[in-house]
């Protein structure tokens, strides 16, 4: 007589044990999911956009719906020279240059360098364009030395800076608001020289108010 071995358990419990490692498999994959899987930046491109049919009724807003109000988004620009020594950053409201400290000053010097008023001369007439009447001067440093000398260097080329623009604005209504932040605020990481050069730097910025 032949015996012969019920294959539908067998199928249910595959089934079951497939179902199971299904859902391991997806809270382990929650689990990990800590941050993106490649660095900022390196996603792939989005694909070609798939044609919209104009007459598909989901497209279409509910009776008494209103779209909402438009919204500008800030748009930010970044130019740099090849040389790294100025950066210009435009933004909706406002724009702002850096100027490398190794441009302006001497090493551990608040005394403004030959090509110094040329450089901040520019400035000046982009601040006279956009019709600023509000202008900010800080200056910054890396982290070597003291951080006491360097809220004071920091502040002194600021200074230095802020006395060019007034002279070539000429302008009474513009009011200047001038600080030093020293160590603090660092764009680049100050275990570089490379990096510590970013950071020693003065930024002037003004309200954009012309297109």
């Amino acid at each position: 007589m032949t015996v012969t071995t019920p294959r539908v358990p067998l199928a249910l419990t595959a089934a079951v044990l497939l179902v199971a490692a299904n859902l391991w498999s997806a809270a382990l994959a929650r689990a990990d999911d800590s941050g993106p899987s490649e660095p900022p930046g390196t996603e792939p491109s989005a694909s070609a956009p798939v044609k919209v049919d104009p007459t598909d009724p989901d497209l279409k807003l509910p009776d008494g719906a209103t779209l909402a109000e438009p919204k500008v988004l800030d748009i930010k620009s970044v130019v740099e020279d090849q040389s790294g020594d100025e950066r210009r950053e435009d933004t909706n409201a406002d724009v702002t240059f850096a100027l490398q400290a190794e441009v302006l000053f001497g090493k551990n010097s608040a005394g403004l360098g030959a090509d110094a008023k040329a450089r901040i001369g520019a400035i000046a007439e982009e601040i006279r364009k956009q019709n600023a009447t509000q202008v900010r001067v800080f200056g910054f440093t890396d982290d070597l030395g003291s951080a006491t000398h360097g809220d004071l260097l920091s502040r002194q080329r600021a200074n230095a800076v802020q006395a060019v623009l007034d002279q070539d604005l000429n302008d009474p209504d513009i009011t200047f608001e001038v600080r030093g932040y020293g160590e603090q605020y660092p764009i680049a990481d100050n275990s570089t020289e490379e990096g510590r050069k970013k950071n020693r730097r003065v930024e002037v910025s003004f309200p954009r108010t012309a297109s």
